[in-house]
Parts: structure tokens; C-alpha cells; sequence
């Protein structure tokens, strides 16, 4: 019987592997998109009333503004795929919250924040559509829901996500909170992996591009990132996401190739 359980263990997950919709890439998924959008719903509203929304209607509604034209970039990428289904029940918000962290997220459903710190980093419209094609980037490939399932298979032996709510429901929700990098520091401490940074970062310059937006200006948003770590970020062979330098060098190879296929 005991012999059967590694096996048990290695079906379970080839039958939850599944694939990126936009790169093809196989990953794990073990929680159904229904619980995933469930609990989405559930943390983004705790997270709204426990936190103070902007009152500077001009930033406000630059945030809008800017999350409206990825959001429309990536409804039409994926129209043109063939593949509008996979957002069937998204239901998309922008905000703005006063923080002075230099961080931004996108939930799974298109729940996405913006925190007040960042915007100096941003600088303008482009800047932001860098961090906003990026997060959404994450989310419509679904990393959230792998490192959730991850998360779940390390820390809590693999038990469904429904489950780990009612049973640990605090732990679950620190879970939660650390993979969609709530409270991090964006760009200092991400919850993503190499692999999906990289990921993140392709997907957000075709978004970006798609909404009309220069991706030269991921270069320049990435080196005053770099200016804000002041130095303090590990080796990148000690951590698992790219380098600066390495994620710099990368866009601007991928700059000349996006623009053919998807500028104006």
C-alpha cells in the first residue's frame, strides 16, 4: 500500500499540470479557477476595507485610465487567439490605495492594486503601463494559482485549497497574501520565480505595446527600480528572479521583436 502512494502522489499531479494559455508552457494547477476566483473576491474585498483608497482623483484616474487600456490589450490578445473564454469571468477593478511601499498586484479576476509609493517610480502613463502589463501578466498566465499550489503541497501536504480555508484559514490566507506579493516590497521581495518573472515581463511588453503604450519604457522604469534597491538586491545565483541587469538586457532584446509584431 505504501508503495502506491508516490505513485498515487505522481498522478494526482501530471493530471493537474496544465498550460500557460499564451506561451504553452505546462505548469501545475491543482485548484479549480472557481475557487481561485472565489477566494480572489473574498481577499481583495477584506483588503479594500482594511486600507485607504486615494483621494487624489487625478492619480486615481490615471490608474484607471492606464489599467482600462491593458485590460483592453489583453481582452483582444486573447480574442485573437481564440482563447476570450479564459476571461469569461473576470471581473475587473483598478484602485489606487495610500501606501508608501513601492509595490503593485493583480489578483486572479483582474483585481488589481496600485499603491501610491509606486507612482514615483512609474513616472507617467508609460511607466505604469510597465507594472500594470506585468501584474495582469501574472495573473492571466495563472502564476498565482501555480505557486498557490505549490504553496499548498509544501506547507500543507497537498490538501484542496477549500479545505485549507476552513481548516487553516489563517495560514491559508498568509499563503495567499505572500503569492500575490501583498504587503512586499515590488521589485525587493517578489513571490514569483525566475521562470515566471520572465514570463511576467514578455507578457507585459506585448500588452503594453498592444495598448499603445512605448515598451522602451520598461528600460527605463527597470533602472530606477534598480536605483531603488540601492544596491541591497542578492546575487542571482542566490535568488530565484532575475538580476537587473539580466531582466534590463533581456527587454531590449525583445523590444525590436514586439514592436514588429504588435506596434501600431
Amino acid at each position: 500500500m505504501f508503495r502506491l502512494i508516490p505513485l498515487v502522489l505522481s498522478l494526482l499531479l501530471l493530471s493537474a499540470c496544465s498550460t500557460v494559455p499564451i506561451t504553452g508552457r505546462s505548469q501545475l494547477n491543482l485548484i479549480p479557477g472557481s475557487s481561485m476566483l472565489a477566494m480572489s473576491a473574498q481577499e481583495y474585498g477584506t483588503f479594500l476595507k482594511e486600507n485607504k483608497l486615494s483621494t487624489n482623483p487625478e492619480q486615481t484616474a490615471t490608474v484607471k485610465r492606464v489599467g482600462t487600456r491593458i485590460q483592453q490589450a489583453v481582452e483582444r490578445y486573447f480574442a485573437d487567439a481564440g482563447l476570450l473564454s479564459h476571461l469569461a469571468d473576470y471581473q475587473w477593478d483598478f484602485n489606487l490605495v495610500e501606501d508608501p511601499q513601492v509595490n503593485a498586484w493583480c489578483m486572479p479576476g483582474g483585481k488589481v492594486v496600485v499603491y501610491t509609493g509606486l507612482l514615483p517610480v512609474t513616472g507617467d502613463d508609460a511607466g505604469l503601463a510597465v507594472v500594470l502589463g506585468h501584474e495582469i501578466a501574472h495573473a492571466i498566465a495563472e502564476h498565482g494559482n501555480e505557486r498557490m499550489s505549490q504553496g499548498l503541497i509544501t506547507q500543507m501536504g497537498g490538501i484542496a485549497l477549500s479545505t485549507a480555508m476552513a481548516t487553516k484559514s489563517a495560514a491559508t490566507q498568509q499563503l495567499w497574501m505572500s503569492v500575490y506579493g501583498v504587503g512586499a516590497q515590488y521589485g525587493a521581495i517578489l513571490p514569483y520565480g525566475r521562470l515566471q518573472e520572465n514570463e511576467a515581463d514578455q507578457l507585459g511588453l506585448v500588452f503594453m505595446t498592444m495598448a499603445g503604450y512605448d515598451p522602451h519604457a520598461a528600460i527605463s522604469f527597470w533602472e530606477r527600480m534598480a536605483a531603488q534597491k540601492g544596491g541591497q538586491a542578492p546575487p542571482e545565483f542566490l535568488s530565484t528572479h532575475p538580476s537587473d541587469a539580466t531582466r534590463i538586457a533581456r527587454i531590449k532584446k525583445e523590444i525590436p521583436g514586439v514592436l514588429a509584431k504588435y506596434g501600431k
